[in-house]
């Protein structure tokens, strides 16, 4: 046992004695000279607040330039314990004058004795630190914060490494054996079942990136990201004892939702509930889905346009005169007060309320219809309204015999209806007869309709104004409503349905766009077929140009079929593309799902190297064709990369403006027109 005496006693070599912190200095003959981080004093200072100095310091004397003792000390060994005692004096843990620990050296030279504490020592290994961390916190029941305060960490490094400590023993020893690396390791730490892990690590390739061992793990489950579990959130999930794996090493956005069961039961009661409000406006029935059932077969029905009552007209006056007021005293205001924020915001709910009113369904409409309440894209809940199902159909009105209407006799006669003829009448003309109300013949009628369409012909080519109104009316009538003979305009549009092509394709924004573009115009057009020619000649152009564009669009068919040969219509769909500067990186990207897991390795080597490089091409070269998808997906992420039917071209005068720019000289700065 070594003896313990004051500083101002003579001591030899390797004596222990205590002495003040304000005493101690940093040795100018220690070996290191890069200085201790943050994090490692801070663990020191914690581990001694707890435990107290394990480890003594070793000193030497300072002397002054005549050779005798000053009084101080230098610390050899032990700097980083001594800054450790020094941060403890700033928190007003200990005083300054505190007596600390050493150990006396004046034989051996302090750098080497620094320097061989600081190189002949082997770290512990990290996996007996993971293990000797679950340890304390299964032995003595110790939380990640109290860890965290014994050992100067934080309580998420705690968190981390007793999830390390908890990976499967047989693992474990891999990664000592060198087996895994850390990054390997931590993949496997996203789940606590051991035997999932072994075998997710028995069916490894040679690959074994970390994103693929995660992936494989969470097969089964479902991100916090998907649909579902926005819909839900996590807070109703784990309330109904689901539970969510999370990746303490990544950024997992949420974690992973396990009980998949039991995620879409909860989505299915939730979709219920809103149900259960929707169809208390009235509806016949509701249906809950997930996906929307697109082969329902059933015709719909959209919300009339209604006027507003005087009493919301003036509501909604005073609510826009009030907006535009505020919203032009704060004009050019980097930010707006809270109290003004929130009006505004109150004010513009309002106004969408009142507006909401101008369209409503007929009650007879809500009596006979249904109502499909569904997981929208975004995970929200989508309202469809209005669907009628074969059954509940109203029958259609026998149509009363116009004045001047005319039959057709079983010899294909025309007669006019009402004239009590028997339909026997003679197809040649009687011009003797002088009887009121004989009927003309079939051939007379086709005679003179045949002019006046040739009339019509001639007078519409010449009023395009008109010709606008005719052919957005054509088009409309068959788009909106069932009865497809109230044009007069021999314009037939088809619209292919791109769900047979494409499986989900109703689903994705783009869709979903679409149909409430749809809905918005069938909203505003009249009930009545027999009203639309006055409402479209009532609108002004621009109006009546956005409904022919709508109608229009409808009937785009750009999809490829192996049996067509379409060539000619093909190339004006590009035309059409290049035209409308279509930009399809705004509507599809290329992921495992929809494209890189449906082509062959060399479709997808080819993608990452033209949008990425050569390298990013050759570091997944050698992978299977599965995960060398999924690892092409996360470098194809956000580089706007289309495979070659989805581009579009470029309009000739950029092109143009391209090649010109490429023939310019150089500018001062080096750099040419085309370069920048």
């Amino acid at each position: 046992m070594t003896d313990t005496v004051t500083i101002e006693a003579a001591a030899a070599s390797g004596t222990e004695i205590f002495v003040p912190l304000s005493k101690l200095k940093k040795s100018p003959r220690n070996a290191r000279k890069t200085s201790h981080s943050e994090a490692h004093i801070e663990a020191l200072a914690a581990s001694i607040a707890v435990k107290g100095m394990l480890q003594n310091l070793v000193a030497e004397p300072e002397q002054d330039a005549a050779g005798e003792p000053t009084g101080s000390y230098f610390v050899t060994i032990g700097e980083g314990r001594r800054l450790a005692q020094m941060l403890r004096v700033r928190r007003k843990e200990i005083k300054k004058t505190e007596p600390i620990r050493c150990v006396l050296d004046t034989e051996n030279d302090p750098q080497e004795i620094s320097l061989d504490e600081n190189v002949t020592r082997e770290a512990m290994h990290p996996a007996d630190q993971f293990e000797r961390f679950r340890e304390l916190a299964e032995r003595k029941g110790w939380g990640a914060e109290e860890i965290a305060a014994r050992f100067g960490v934080t309580p998420h490094v705690v968190r981390q490494r007793l999830r390390l400590g908890a990976v499967s023993p047989r693992l474990i020893q891999v990664y000592r054996d060198g087996g895994l690396n850390l990054d390997q390791l931590m993949a496997f730490a996203i789940v606590e079942d051991h035997a999932r892990q072994e075998q997710v690590y028995d069916n490894l390739s040679y690959n074994r990136d970390p994103s693929l061992i995660r992936r494989d793990l969470t097969r089964m489950n479902v991100a916090a990201t998907d649909r579902r579990a926005i819909f839900v959130g996590p807070d109703a999930y784990t309330a109904a004892g689901g539970t969510i794996l999370r990746d303490l090493f990544t950024e997992d956005r949420g974690g992973f939702f396990e009980d998949v069961a039991l995620l879409d039961r909860l989505v299915i009661e939730k979709l219920e509930g809103i149900a259960a409000e929707v169809q208390a406006e009235g509806w016949k029935w509701t249906s809950v889905h997930i996906d929307y059932p697109h082969a329902h077969g059933m015709s719909r029905y959209y919300p009339d346009y209604v006027e507003l009552s005087a009493e919301d007209e003036a509501a909604r006056e005073a609510a826009q005169v009030e907006y535009d007021s505020i919203s032009e005293e704060y004009d050019g205001a980097d930010d707006l007060p809270d109290d003004v924020d929130q009006r505004l915001t109150e004010l513009e709910a309002e106004i969408e309320r009142i507006d909401a009113k101008r369209h409503a369904y007929d009650p007879d409409t809500i009596a006979r219809s249904g109502v499909f309440v569904v997981l929208n894209h975004d995970g929200t809940a989508r309202i469809e309204r209005g669907f009628v199902r074969p059954e509940d159909e109203a029958p259609e009105p026998e149509a009363e015999p116009e004045e001047g209407a005319y039959a057709v006799t079983e010899d294909g006669e025309f007669i006019e209806e009402g004239s009590g003829n028997d339909g026997t009448a003679s197809e040649a003309e009687d011009e003797d007869t002088g009887e009121d109300g004989k009927p003309l013949s079939d051939l007379l009628v086709r005679d003179l309709t045949a002019h006046r369409t040739l009339g019509l012909r001639l007078a519409l080519g010449e009023q395009p104004d008109i010709a606008l109104i005719a052919v957005t009316h054509a088009l409309a009538a068959q788009t909106f409503y069932r009865a497809a003979e109230a044009h007069c305009l021999d314009i037939r549009p088809a619209s292919a349905y791109l769900a047979s092509h494409a499986d989900g394709i109703e689903d994705t924004a783009a869709g979903k766009a679409l149909a409430d573009r749809h809905a918005a115009w069938a909203a505003d057009l009249p009930h009545d077929v027999a009203d639309l020619w006055s409402f479209i000649a009532g609108l002004d152009q621009a109006s009546v140009m956005a409904l022919l564009a709508h109608c229009a669009s409808l009937t785009v068919n750009a999809v490829k079929q192996p049996w067509e040969r379409k060539a000619r219509a093909h190339e004006t769909a590009d035309r059409l593309a290049t035209a409308l500067t279509l930009d399809m990186t705004a509507h599809w990207t290329p992921t495992a799902r929809t494209y890189l897991g449906r082509v062959t390795k060399a479709h997808i080597l080819a993608a990452v190297r033209e949008a990425v490089s050569d390298e990013a091409a050759d570091r997944i070269a050698g992978m299977k064709k599965q995960p060398m998808a999924e690892a092409a997906e996360q470098l194809l992420a956000g580089t706007g990369w289309l495979p070659s039917l989805l581009r579009t071209s470029e309009p000739a005068w950029l092109a143009t403006e391209r090649a010109e720019a490429v023939e310019m000289p150089q500018v001062e700065s080096g750099y040419s027109i085309a370069a920048e």
